[in-house]
């Protein structure tokens, strides 16, 4: 017996939930689009995110890029650990400027920097050793800038920090959590400042557990 004689005794979808259906299946398809041209535009260096302000992104300047990339790679060599803590637009100049033996890994909340495969560790500053456990004093520096400049969020992250770094540490956050940076973390204020594409109202500052000035 085929289908073509039983057509009637289908079930048939009503309208609202065949358009409902559509959109499921529309939705879907730009979704997959959307990770496709990210993973391409990815690969070929190209991808660009904005800032969210609502996840308390502030992205730095190209200046400052440069400068804490330089820095880091200057301090571990070109074949170091690098962890990266909510700080993604460091990620993909360090990538390029690391040597071929480097590992340089995101641990960041937004999600949309998955596009990095395999260095891209999700990660929410409330849960701060919900991160892969061979981690621990893996990276021989971790770059730091916690999203919040409150005590709740540097303390969280700072459990994240000493986690995974062997030993050195650079923060970069507010001024005002100097005295708390040095109690969690034992870090000083540096001569290295900051900068933003969009400029803070609150004074941004560079701290670290050792000397930087025969690195700069």
């Amino acid at each position: 017996m085929s289908f073509n004689e039983n057509d009637d005794d289908l079930p048939q979808l009503s309208a609202n939930t065949f358009a409902a259906l559509e959109e499921f299946y529309r939705e879907q398809e730009e979704r997959e689009t959307k990770q496709k041209n990210f993973e391409a535009d990815s690969s070929n260096g190209n991808i660009i995110f904005d800032e969210d302000w609502q996840l308390s992104q502030f992205w730095y300047d190209d200046k400052t890029i440069e400068g804490l990339v330089a820095l880091t790679l200057n301090i571990i060599g070109p074949n170091g650990k690098i962890a990266l803590v909510s700080c993604p637009t460091l990620y993909k100049k360090m990538k390029e400027r690391a040597g071929p033996n480097a590992e340089v890994t995101l641990y960041e909340y937004d999600q949309r920097f998955a596009t990095f495969g395999d260095d891209f560790v999700l990660y929410d500053y409330k849960s701060p050793l919900n991160i892969p456990r061979n981690k621990s004093s893996y990276y021989d520096i971790v770059v730091a800038d916690p999203p919040f400049l409150s005590d709740e969020c540097l303390t969280k992250t700072a459990v994240t920090v000493k986690f995974l770094t062997k030993e050195k540490i650079i923060l970069c956050t507010g001024a005002i959590m100097a005295d708390l940076a040095q109690r969690l973390l034992d870090l000083k204020k540096t001569q290295f400042e900051p900068k933003h594409k969009n400029n803070l109202a609150n004074e941004f500052c560079c701290f670290t557990n050792f000397s930087i000035d025969e690195y700069l």
